[in-house]
């Protein structure tokens, strides 16, 4: 096997960003260096001469008494105690007879086990036995772990690390069928990048086994705020699940399991900070009030809130950060960020106008105002990093940068389906065509201004074109839903409650067309009222063309301002219907196959949005 070829080659397919991260420690290390500490910069392999019978300590990792470093490209070595990788930030920990690897991050008090990376076979795990270099360059190590089954028999995986990168790799090697993600806290999150994250509460969730989406990564938040452990993985084939169970402070998801798919490898990293996450509690009377946390983030970002809603709904919001001049910097997923108010009033099709709910200020404070009206926030709101910003350090890491680091451009474009994120704007608004022909016709200037009229009422004609088309796309996706529904009620009888209710959420969007059916007209009444503009007022210059001009541009943005808000509200039909689907496999994972189903139908529906749907926000 060629050196690295294990490891995915990742560096290559890197995108710009990051390249810059070869060399640097992630942001768990940035705090400060645990005393006698000198690994910030490289990799290592080490033989700690003797087997420890508990895990290692602070004090054991950042002073290495006795242990014996492996020169570089040394691989015929015969451990004769444990094994120990290191890269400044992460120490991973293979200890004979444990479970697994036992992964320490470097936090400001030293080195403190964050997770244990368990491979099971057969859905068992087993007993570490064997330890073998697999590689030892100065870019990277990897050992291949084996381990006692229960049957006897024995499995094998394979750990590694690279220079400054925040996570673990593991690959399946012999009947390694799965890994533990042995991480418990409260929360694990879901992060999606078409619609809302799903949050899985363990307080709200059966003791057990739950099904989570196969959707390549998965958050465990720990208590402790200090480190976000996340998983990620290639093949959305596999299975995953959380086990839920009781903690000392109630009830808590103990691990994830994740089974390796025909991919064979998942990543674990560890996003670490001073409270690098952090969750505030809404209560009902909080809506419209502001709160200023009692919480910085550790470093520039684009923070992520995810707000839990009635019916254990979550929105997710990104927070918008004050500049110099008072107004707001809206980071994007693509280009240059919008700009908000100093006010922070914005608008949007469903939501009507309101002051924009989540902010940091100039000097890094951070503060929350639930929205007053159409929706409730009520419950736990989750903060976190899930994309960098130009003001991002180099040594800090967020969720998109472990996806692009682990998976490469190509899939990581792939999954967050660049190509169907952008918002699209075709022609003018019609509200902005009104006030544009009103202006034109108050001055009297119409006989001047025929090519700006012209083209006014060709770009309100396209507007109306675009949006009813996205209209009729979410009509007919909620057509076939309902008919893959069906067939599902007559195949699974026994999910009928499920079924009933993604019935039910899927309806809501004929409901809305039908409510509005009147008033958005068809694009064929607006280009017939473009046409009798044409007709009737481009040359007239008779007292009553102004008004006259008004009774037709009053009729333009009628159909417009009633198509802006069905489209809004189908896109949050599709919204909540993709997060109940992903919530619903939480709770019965008999459900999983079909929930896994309308999601992938969801997010096709959601591509390509226009701008009046608010996307984000």
């Amino acid at each position: 096997m060629a050196k690295r070829a294990w490891m995915g080659g990742s560096g290559a397919r890197r995108l710009p960003v990051l390249a810059g991260l070869v060399a640097a420690v992630c942001s768990c290390a940035a705090a400060s260096q645990a005393p006698g500490q000198d690994l910030a910069a490289e990799v290592g392999l080490f033989d700690t001469a003797t087997s420890a019978a508990a895990p290692l300590t602070t004090d054991a990792i950042s002073g290495r008494t006795g242990w014996v470093r492996l020169p570089a490209d040394a691989t015929n070595h015969a451990f004769r105690g444990d094994a120990v990788l290191t890269n400044g930030p992460l120490a991973v920990v293979l200890r004979r007879r444990a479970s697994g690897a036992e992964v320490d991050a470097s936090l400001p008090g030293g080195f403190a086990q964050r997770t244990v990376l368990s491979p099971t076979s057969n859905g068992s795990a087993g007993r570490l036995t064997g330890l073998r270099v697999a590689e030892n360059a100065p870019s990277a190590v990897a050992v291949d772990a084996t381990f006692e089954a229960a049957d006897g028999g024995t499995f094998a995986v394979r750990y590694g690390l690279e220079i400054g990168q925040p996570f673990v790799q593991t690959e399946a090697l012999s009947r390694a069928s799965g890994l533990r993600v042995e991480a418990p806290c409260r929360f694990a999150v879901l992060p999606d990048f078409f619609a809302d994250d799903v949050v899985i509460d363990a307080r709200t969730m059966p003791a057990g086994q739950v099904e989570i989406p196969s959707e390549h990564f998965l958050l465990h938040l720990l208590p402790d705020r200090q480190t976000i452990v996340m998983a990620v993985w290639k093949s959305n084939e596999a299975d995953v699940r959380a086990v839920v169970g009781a903690g000392e402070q109630g009830p808590q998801i103990e691990r994830s399991e994740i089974a390796f798919g025909r991919d064979g490898t998942v990543w674990v990293a560890l996003l670490g900070g001073s409270e690098v996450w952090f969750v505030h509690d809404v209560a009902p009377d909080d809506a419209g009030k502001v709160a200023h946390l009692a919480w910085r983030p550790p470093f520039a970002a684009q923070w992520r809130v995810d707000w839990t809603r009635s019916g254990g709904l979550v929105d997710s919001w990104e927070m918008v950060a004050e500049r110099r001049d008072g107004r707001y910097d809206k980071p994007g997923w693509f280009g240059e960020p919008n700009v908000i108010q100093s006010d922070r009033r914005r608008w949007t099709t469903v939501l009507g106008w309101f002051h924009y709910p989540c902010w940091i200020d100039r000097d890094g404070r951070a503060y929350l105002q639930p929205l007053a009206k159409r929706v409730r926030f009520e419950g736990p709101a989750i903060i976190y990093p899930i994309n960098r910003t130009r003001q991002t350090p180099l040594d800090a890491f967020t969720v998109v940068d472990v996806m692009r680091a682990t998976l490469g451009v190509g899939p990581c474009e792939y999954i967050l389906d660049v190509e169907g994120q952008p918002a699209a704007m075709r022609g003018r608004a019609t509200c902005a065509v009104r006030d544009a022909l009103n202006a034109i016709y108050e001055a009297k200037r119409q006989k001047h201004e025929k090519a700006a009229i012209e083209a006014a009422l060709a770009d309100g004609v396209a507007f109306v074109r675009h949006i009813r088309d996205r209209i009729e796309g979410y009509v007919e996706f909620g057509h076939e839903m309902l008919a893959y529904l069906d067939e599902q009620k007559k195949a699974r009888p026994e999910l009928a409650d499920f079924l009933a209710e993604m019935e039910g959420l899927t309806r809501t969007i004929d409901e809305r067309f039908a409510a509005r059916r009147e008033p958005i007209k068809t694009p064929e009444y607006v280009a017939a009222l473009a046409d009798e503009f044409r007709a009737t007022l481009i040359d007239y210059e008779g007292d009553d063309a102004l008004e006259k001009c008004k009774r037709i541009t009053r009729e333009f943005t009628q159909v417009g301002g009633n198509q802006d808000e069905l489209v809004g509200e189908c896109r949050m039909a599709v919204k909540i219907l993709r997060q109940r689907a992903g919530l619903a496999m939480s709770a019965d994972p008999r459900t999983a196959e079909i929930a896994q189903e309308i999601r992938r139908r969801t997010q096709a529906a959601l591509r390509n949005p226009s701008t009046y749907e608010a996307p984000r926000h």
